[in-house]
């Protein structure tokens, strides 16, 4: 078994500074063999490619500006990340999209900014790393617009409801899920809705240090989640597929690798 890819980790977040040799230890003991380190500005995106070199055939990294961050983005930023999506530890574009929910930046500034990395990624032919709240609508159109030149996507943790979910999968996009499905005030419509994503569009994640597994017993002192958690969101998503764990994550791997074309490069 290749063991588990989580596709989305922040391991450049500074709560990962004093302590990043260990935590990426326990995340090879607990069998999650390799990770995929989100960018979420043109530091951040450096950063990330920075540690994934450091790191081969372990870490690869994305490269884009969350939707927080779109009042920064100009064409100096685009060329940037241009330059980080050559290199060869960087495997998507993003973590880019619409947030509605707090609009740190405008909602005009976060479309324009969103446009630029599809048209990045149609450009480069690589896969989106997408992030969306609240602003369903207009992140579907604009997907819809530019479907037929960008190659894949991923909705990077995905907390939707039925309506969002059917939306992306008419759009042939993977789904990212994450600890939020172990929450049980929160995430009981993901247990049910997850049994609509086809086995070959699914991928796990973490998004550590956020989003910690409520099944985790007994509960850690630390409210940071590492990805040495990522079994316990393959477990409820085993549980809640009533498929075995290894099947689950066979599947997953599977599906992560062909999407970032990680066999190529470990």
């Amino acid at each position: 078994m290749p063991g588990l890819i989580d596709i989305g980790v922040n391991l450049c977040d500074k709560s990962f500074a004093s302590d990043l040799s260990t935590v990426m230890r326990d995340a090879m003991d607990a069998g999650v063999r390799r990770m995929v380190v989100t960018g979420t500005s043109v530091k951040g995106s450096k950063a990330s490619a920075d540690l994934a070199r450091k790191h081969p055939s372990v870490l690869w990294s994305t490269a884009g500006i969350h939707p927080h961050h779109a009042s920064e983005f100009d064409d100096a930023a685009l060329q940037d990340l241009r330059s980080f999506a050559a290199r060869p530890e960087v495997v998507a574009i993003g973590e880019c999209g619409l947030d509605y929910n707090r609009n740190f930046s405008p909602p005009d500034a976060q479309r324009r900014c969103f446009e630029a990395h599809v048209e990045l990624a149609s450009e480069l032919s690589m896969p989106l790393f997408l992030h969306e709240r609240d602003a369903r609508a207009d992140q579907v159109a604009i997907l819809k617009r530019h479907r037929s030149k960008f190659s894949k996507a991923v909705i990077h943790c995905f907390t939707g409801d039925e309506e969002s979910l059917r939306a992306y999968l008419d759009l042939d996009l993977y789904i990212g899920i994450t600890g939020w499905i172990c929450d049980e005030r929160r995430g009981l419509h993901l247990q049910e809705l997850i049994r609509e994503i086809p086995l070959n569009r699914l991928m796990l994640e973490t998004d550590a240090p956020y989003l910690m597994p409520r099944t985790i017993r007994p509960r850690p002192k630390s409210r940071r989640n590492v990805p040495a958690h990522l079994p316990y969101v393959l477990a409820t998503v085993a549980d809640c597929l009533g498929l075995p764990e290894a099947d689950v994550m066979k599947a997953t791997t599977a599906t992560a690798i062909e999407f970032f074309g990680l066999d190529a490069l470990s």
